[in-house]
């Protein structure tokens, strides 16, 4: 069995669990049985809707030493059971006493401490940074781009086909949108030369409402929620704007050409390292800076379809989309990465 634990709420919102989906859904198509346990019952839906059992620990999420009597009692087999951890919450002691009972891995994008673990993923592109390799002799390690757990919308995605003129942009901002970076860039974006103008809301996101009455008026603006067929959405997009995170990582495996802003510490380095390797363009932290400004000096080269047509070309050499497959694979038969 393939249990993974992991969370979902409106403080750390949904990019955990979405990317334990993946993998679960890769495991499944493998014919892995997969449990996800999780501290409450927030995830539930989304965990259920894609038809997988849950254990729900009625614990507190942000305070995972507590639960390790509850983990205990499920009787793990640490021949036969393995065990796949996401969050930031994890201590040194919480994965210490797992490995001691159960296969144990982790995601990882924070390199906070050495985690004591069997085996560890650690797909974000500036993982080289940290010198990982030589703090895990004895570790299973997949490592870079080509391990994103990404949802099988997003493998084998042909080449996009680059429009003259960028027709259609989308605006995503992840599950909260604290800062209301739609509503800025809805409010700063020149939308009379666009066609379609799509900004999807996160499931936590509490201006929904006031946006959809906003601009209920423009007609080639619309607003969505949460949207279950979003890959579509990203692949229909001459441009995406979007938050850092796992995100990035879908646009290079769909090729659409998009521009970056951070929300949180934890996507610095992500959309930096985008940056730097000539693949997305970074709009700026949005708790410094207006992004907005800086949208629309960057906006100008977009609109070259041969620049576009650069930027997806490399996305889609970065990301192939089958990193989830690859991380079960390897969970399941401890293969060194070579051999995958």
């Amino acid at each position: 069995m393939l249990y993974i634990r992991t969370d979902m709420n409106s403080t750390i919102a949904s990019g955990h669990v979405m990317r334990c989906l993946a993998i679960a859904e890769a495991a499944r198509d493998l014919g892995q049985d997969v449990t996800f346990i999780t501290a409450d019952e927030q995830p539930l839906p989304l965990i259920k809707e894609k038809g997988f059992p849950i254990i729900i620990l009625n614990s507190v999420w942000n305070e995972m030493d507590r639960e390790l009597p509850l983990l205990n009692e499920l009787n793990f087999d640490k021949n036969e059971d393995h065990l796949l951890v996401d969050s930031y919450q994890v201590t040194e002691f919480y994965l210490r006493e797992l490995n001691k009972y159960v296969d144990l891995w982790y995601i990882d994008d924070l390199n906070a401490f050495t985690y004591p673990v069997n085996g560890l993923v650690f797909y974000a592109n500036y993982y080289k940074k940290y010198g990982i390799e030589d703090k895990y002799p004895e570790t299973e390690l997949l490592m870079g781009s080509s391990f994103a757990p990404l949802r099988k919308d997003y493998r084998g995605v042909a080449p996009k086909e680059i429009r003259k003129n960028v027709e259609r942009i989308l605006i995503l901002s992840g599950g909260t949108d604290q800062y209301n970076v739609i509503g800025q860039v809805l409010e700063g974006l020149n939308k009379s030369k666009i066609k379609s103008v799509d900004a999807v809301c996160g499931i936590y996101n509490p201006r929904f409402d006031q946006l959809t009455a906003q601009y209920q008026k423009d007609t080639n603006v619309h607003i969505h929620k949460h949207l279950k067929n979003l890959h579509e959405y990203i692949k229909n997009a001459d441009l995406v704007i979007t938050a850092g995170g796992t995100t990035l990582y879908e646009l290079c495996a769909c090729g659409t050409p998009a521009v970056s802003y951070s929300i949180a510490d934890n996507q610095l380095d992500n959309v930096s390292q985008f940056e730097e390797d000539g693949l997305i363009d970074y709009l700026g932290d949005v708790r410094e800076q207006d992004i907005c400004k800086n949208l629309s000096a960057i906006m100008e080269k977009y609109e070259s379809p041969e620049f576009r047509l650069d930027r997806s070309r490399g996305m889609q050499e970065k990301v192939d989309g089958n990193g989830a497959e690859k991380i079960v694979k390897a969970i399941l038969t401890q293969l060194r990465v070579e051999e995958l």
